[in-house]
């Protein structure tokens, strides 16, 4: 009877969460006309009264913004790596920890009676890239509302840690109070991993001090990277163990109100270049100037200083479409900043990175090559990208 018990709690959670987060995410192929344009793509176009919003003019404080901001509807811990084998062959991995409030502060009784009084719930996904495939799975859990006890996910600042089970991103020593060293774990049926990421460079503020905007209407983000690490560790796929190594890049960001109403999605890139520099670019489809797109980044020095870019300092032009889960994807962009002598191609290294989870999008390891390799300025890299709401 207990296993019962459990199973059924089990199921009730899950369905709990799988009801909340289809709140944030219309259900793969879904007409966005028949949700209302004031909803946007995931939700994150809807009002938010009663959350707290990200607003310009603020100040980063950390360790503590490393942890969860739980008055704010929306929140991530997102870490994508572009690796390698012994042989040069590309892999790729994604781990990332969602937040999302199901009601604003004070709305319910977060007393430690009851451990189900909770406003939080909690989604994972993972995912490994190989030459010759992609495999992803995804994990719900509930937040609980007991102190001092550690639930099922949860995210903590000092030391920092962040879990959903044993998915865990966290300090190596157990103690570090920053995002400097850290050890990522991970895994479904037929793919894991363990690696060690140590940081070579600073954490990059985004926008207005780390407000991103969003579209011209003046919504955001509060949003920030550690874009400078190098990793090394082992995936493992259908049981095979691979030694790899690389860089990767984490991203913190929260919010109330993601996108403008008439937003459908985003295209957004984090390229690692050869001379050390790197790039955080996105397109937000819709809701900018005269009802065209949004476009916004940063452009990261070697050395980690940033420089903000508008949407006319940055160009991200679609040059081909792959057709990927009954969807024609822009698996080739054109990526230019003209303030830094930047025009590159990114091209899928495999367009088939579908993340077929409850709630789809493309999630994948990039290629980048100069445009015009015999330019003194030409640069090649590797990134990810991400694209929602097609």
């Amino acid at each position: 009877m207990r296993h019962l018990r459990t199973l059924l709690a089990g199921v009730l959670v899950a369905l709990l969460a799988f009801g909340a987060w289809r709140a944030w995410y219309p259900p793969a192929g879904q007409d966005q006309a028949d949700k209302g344009a004031s909803e946007g793509y995931a939700g994150l176009g809807t009002a938010a009264e009663g959350y707290a919003e990200a607003r310009p003019g603020g100040r980063l404080a950390f360790p503590a913004d490393h942890g969860p901001h739980p008055d704010f509807r929306i929140e991530w811990w997102y870490l994508t790596a572009n690796l390698t084998d012994a042989a040069g062959r590309p892999f790729g991995i994604q781990w990332t920890l969602f937040r999302q409030a199901l009601a604003p502060p004070g709305t319910l009784d977060e007393g430690a009676d009851s451990p189900w009084t909770t406003r939080q719930l909690w989604m994972a996904h993972a995912a490994v890239s190989t030459p010759t495939g992609h495999r992803y799975a995804e994990r719900f859990a509930r937040g609980m509302a007991v102190p001092d006890a550690r639930g099922q996910a949860g995210v903590t600042a000092a030391p920092f840690a962040a879990w959903l089970d044993d998915w865990r991103l966290a300090a190596t020593d157990g103690a570090d109070t920053g995002l400097d060293h850290l050890d990522v774990s991970a895994g479904g049926d037929d793919f894991g991993y363990r690696l060690r990421l140590d940081a070579e460079g600073p954490l990059a503020i985004h926008g207005d001090h780390g407000f991103s905007r969003k579209s011209a209407d003046g919504q955001g983000s509060i949003y920030y990277s550690q874009p400078f690490y190098r990793v090394a560790g082992t995936l493992t796929v259908d049981g095979d163990p691979v030694a790899v190594s690389g860089r990767a890049w984490l991203d913190r960001e929260w919010s109330s109100q993601l996108l403008g109403p008439d937003q459908s999605g985003w295209d957004w890139f984090s390229l690692h270049f050869d001379d050390g520099a790197k790039l955080m670019a996105f397109r937000l489809r819709g809701a900018g100037e005269a009802g065209g797109d949004y476009l916004s980044g940063s452009w990261i020095a070697a050395d980690g200083t940033v420089t903000p870019l508008d949407d006319d300092a940055l160009r991200l032009t679609p040059l081909s479409r792959t057709s990927v889960a009954g969807r024609e994807l822009p698996t080739a962009w054109r990526v230019e900043v003209p303030g830094h002598d930047l025009a590159v191609t990114v091209q899928a290294i495999q367009p088939d990175q579908w993340m077929g989870t409850a709630f789809a999008y493309w999630e994948g390891m990039v290629s980048v090559t100069p445009v015009d390799a015999t330019s003194p300025s030409a640069r090649h890299g590797v990134g990810y990208l991400e694209m929602t709401g097609y």
